[in-house]
């Protein structure tokens, strides 16, 4: 009886071990949540695949550029990214320094820097640096994707200390 007892017993905790979540692990959900990111980078700087670019911000999203209305939802980020990847000359690309998780391990956000190349007003093209934060979210699926991605010119000369 004992042994059929402490059978039942070891097969509950089993049971129960393993259907407790797992602890968020800040390091290898960085890695991830850093690849994801280059991969995205590496599919907008590539401009092919409009799907593929769209697939890594969630349905919601929000994109707010300099210079541009915000966009709110994929619906509105399509057409301005398929403008985008039709201009002669367009090109972008970022890298993504590091992921700062919220306590839970659902949100994270990464500051980045971005180079931007398109046509200037008198048809050159011209290369803009920018710096950007994207926030991420585990979507239902548990796939990173963007919710919020902002970016803005980077200043052309050094900040100057502020006296008081």
């Amino acid at each position: 009886m004992r042994t059929s007892t402490a059978l039942i017993l070891a097969a509950v905790l089993l049971v129960v071990n393993s259907c407790s979540p797992r602890a968020f692990d800040a390091a290898r959900e960085e890695a991830k949540l850093l690849r994801r990111d280059s991969e995205w980078a590496e599919a907008a700087s590539s401009g092919k695949d409009i799907e593929k670019i769209l697939s890594y911000w969630s349905d919601d999203a929000l994109l707010i550029y300099p210079g541009q209305q915000v966009l709110d939802g994929k619906a509105a980020i399509r057409p301005y990214v398929a403008s985008s990847l039709s201009i002669p000359g367009f090109k972008i690309h970022w890298v993504s320094s590091k992921a700062v998780f919220s306590p839970d391990g659902k949100m994270a956000y990464m500051p980045a820097t971005e180079e931007l190349t398109a046509p200037g007003p008198d048809g050159a093209l011209v290369t803009k640096q920018l710096r950007g934060i994207a926030i991420w979210q585990r979507d239902s699926d548990g796939e990173w994707r963007c919710v919020v991605d902002i970016a803005n010119e980077q200043p052309t000369t050094p900040a100057s200390s502020n006296p008081r």
